[in-house]
């Protein structure tokens, strides 16, 4: 890691009509490694802010905001299912004219990221991999009852309404955490803030019956780890009430070499744990990179 105060450019790319916004930090070397960050659920790029700040000096850190997350912008009839954010982020990657990068995944940037490795598994450099699920025994089952409900269901909907409450974002941060005072509302609340716009309330609602599709590829996407093995760090919340402890151990099975580290924390672990966390990551870019 370095000492420098990091530079961090904010800014915007069309990717076929969808205005996405993006965080870039500005690194003192050209080819400083590379790492993209793909945000979850219900957050954006600004959860990585303080990442970006610690380690944006010394690498480039690239975190887009999802379409139907923070201030990216979408058209009035973007159809939102995870196929759609895997097709934008690979557009986005195409017009940064990156070939080659270490992808961190988080939440819902893990079913985003896993579908852009199966299209470019020449672009993946490694993974870090965090909170992020890909096994069904990562699935609590508190999380099978909310990511399985079908449209069908009349109940369905008011169901799923309940995970874009306040009490619930809030919830998401401070569930499992050991010490709350560690975790800043800055971030609950700027979520909050983008959650009760309208047009975003379908969007999510859009994303959440489409869940069953990621649940449906694990099998493939354990399959291409298993082919391609990339270099892989897991740094995992254990307390996590939706992705727990089992599912960033499952990775060993596919990954017996990748690198697991397991805290004492819920789903937003890089809130109370940066200190932890930051120090891994670095160590895992400059091995990884070549």
């Amino acid at each position: 890691m370095s000492d420098r105060i990091t530079r961090t450019a904010h800014r915007h790319v069309d990717v076929d009509g969808v205005r996405v916004f993006y965080r870039e930090s500005l690194p003192d070397r050209a080819d400083a490694p590379v790492l993209l960050l793909l945000h979850g659920f219900p957050s954006a790029s600004h959860q990585f802010r303080r990442l970006i700040d610690v380690l944006g000096s010394h690498y480039r850190l690239i975190a887009p905001d999802l379409p139907g997350f923070g201030h990216t912008e979408t058209p009035d009839d973007f159809a939102f299912s995870f196929d759609r954010l895997a097709e934008v982020t690979d557009g986005f990657v195409q017009r940064l004219g990156l070939d080659r990068f270490v992808m961190y995944v988080f939440d819902y940037g893990a079913p985003t990221g896993f579908r852009l490795a199966e299209r470019h598994p020449e672009w993946i450099a490694g993974l870090v991999v965090q909170n992020g699920n890909a096994y069904e025994e990562g699935l609590s089952e508190l999380a099978r009852s909310m990511l399985t409900q079908h449209p069908d269901n009349p109940d369905a909907e008011n169901t799923l309404r309940d995970l874009l409450t306040l009490a619930t974002t809030r919830g998401q941060y401070e569930t499992g955490v050991a010490e709350p005072e560690l975790i800043a509302p800055d971030g609950w609340i700027l979520d909050q803030y983008f959650l009760d716009k309208p047009e975003r309330q379908q969007a999510q609602l859009a994303l959440l019956f489409d869940y069953h599709s990621n649940i449906e590829r694990y099998d493939r996407w354990q399959a291409w780890l298993r082919k391609h093995t990339p270099p892989t760090l897991i740094t995992w919340g254990s307390n996590d009430p939706f992705f727990p402890e089992p599912g960033g151990r499952a990775y060993l099975r596919d990954l017996p070499d990748a690198e697991l580290h397991l805290f004492d924390t819920g789903h937003f672990a890089l809130e109370d744990h940066l200190s932890q966390i930051a120090p891994l990551i670095a160590d895992f870019l400059d091995r990884t990179w070549r």
